[in-house]
């Protein structure tokens, strides 16, 4: 009898054994197949494919372009709106010094604004906020639909408040940097507390696995 046990007891050890190593092997495959693991330093819900898609929307030149014609290169996506008193200026200026520290490195990287207010912000006054911000930054507006449509596809969340008297008014939202790769879609997010120097050296190592 207790060599019936011991036999059994073997052959469980053996197969948790061998679950484990598949395990191993399994997640080390996983992690193969993701050439970017070594420079996430978040993580999506359902995967980095949930997030981002096509879109069409308007320049700040008033030319009609698709996700095709912006993200032809690593690019950085965030979503606000040229009204707001404080966190897109702040978020957008630190984005353009992370792409200015990779431009010294010899790195090129497009920031992109993508207005979720296009009733106020049109293709001119976008124009002035991007100039303001950094000489190749591109900011894309159009009609409540196209910008929604692009809001929804890389999920970010916001939330136009009840004007005032004088007919202003507050928008929430996602304050998420993106970064996004045409051959690859989105790779990564950044959030507010992520400094330029931290940016530009985990892009710089989405650059590095993507060449």
């Amino acid at each position: 009898m207790n060599r019936i046990y011991a036999a059994s007891a073997l052959a469980l050890t053996a197969a948790l054994l061998g679950g484990i190593g598949l395990s191993i092997l399994w997640g080390r495959a996983n992690q193969d197949e993701d050439i970017f693991a070594q420079c996430r330093a978040t993580r999506v819900a359902g995967g980095p494919g949930d997030i981002g898609g096509p879109f069409e929307l308007v320049s700040e030149t008033g030319d009609t372009v698709t996700d095709a014609d912006i993200i032809t290169g690593p690019t950085l996506i965030y979503f606000g709106y040229t009204f707001c008193p404080d966190v897109c200026p702040l978020d957008n200026a630190r984005n353009a010094i992370a792409v200015e520290i990779l431009e010294e490195e010899g790195r090129m990287v497009t920031p992109v604004f993508i207005s979720i207010d296009p009733e106020r912000d049109t293709p001119e006054i976008l124009a002035d906020f991007t100039d303001n911000m950094h000489p190749r930054m591109i900011g894309l507006t159009g009609s409540v639909a196209q910008t929604t449509a692009a809001s929804e596809a890389y999920r970010t969340y916001f939330n136009i408040q009840e004007a005032g008297e004088d007919g202003f008014y507050l928008v929430d939202h996602s304050t998420f940097t993106y970064l996004v790769f045409p051959e690859h879609g989105f790779v990564e997010f950044f959030r507010r507390d992520d400094t330029p120097e931290e940016m530009a050296t985990r892009i710089s190592c989405f650059m590095d696995a993507a060449s």
